[in-house]
């Protein structure tokens, strides 16, 4: 009886000394994304003497990342970074917190990130290729980004 109960007692510790390795090398594993935030800007930018410049504050939004958009894959608002349409593949869509802060696991890759007020998609930056805010994921790492949304702001 008692050889039972250590040969019990032995087989329970090695599969809990198994799954405690297994957990252990999940953890291991190596993260890739994106980490950023989202801030809005609005208001009188323009630089001024003895006034500092308004801390943009973090907004709670989605952000839809698209397969690497051009100028050329989009139907754009006159020359604004307002879109009506992506004709690109969306990758995925996550959301951001109270204080813009968002993070997404992805595949190494080249994305587009865009952001939506009401029916328009709103990307204000470009590399020199016309690629529309571009963010590129490497094998295990995070890449670090911010998105401002400065629609309502003179410069």
């Amino acid at each position: 009886m008692s050889k039972n109960i250590f040969i019990i007692f032995f087989a329970i510790l090695t599969i809990l000394a198994c799954a405690s390795v297994k957990t252990q090398n999940t953890a291991i594993k190596t993260a890739q994304g994106i980490d950023g935030y989202v801030y809005k800007t609005s208001g009188n930018l323009m630089p001024m003497p003895g006034r500092a410049s308004p801390k943009p504050s973090g907004i709670s939004t989605t952000i839809f990342i698209y397969e690497m958009t051009n100028i050329k894959d989009v139907v754009r608002v006159d020359n604004s970074p307002s879109y009506t349409a992506i004709h690109k593949k969306l990758i995925t869509t996550t959301q951001s917190d109270s204080t813009g802060h968002f993070n997404i696991q992805l595949p190494a890759g080249d994305y587009s990130l865009f952001t939506k007020k009401d029916q328009l998609f709103y990307a204000n930056l470009f590399d020199s290729e016309n690629n529309i805010a571009a963010v590129k994921v490497e094998t295990g790492t995070i890449t670090k980004t911010v998105i401002k949304v400065d629609a309502g702001a003179t410069y």
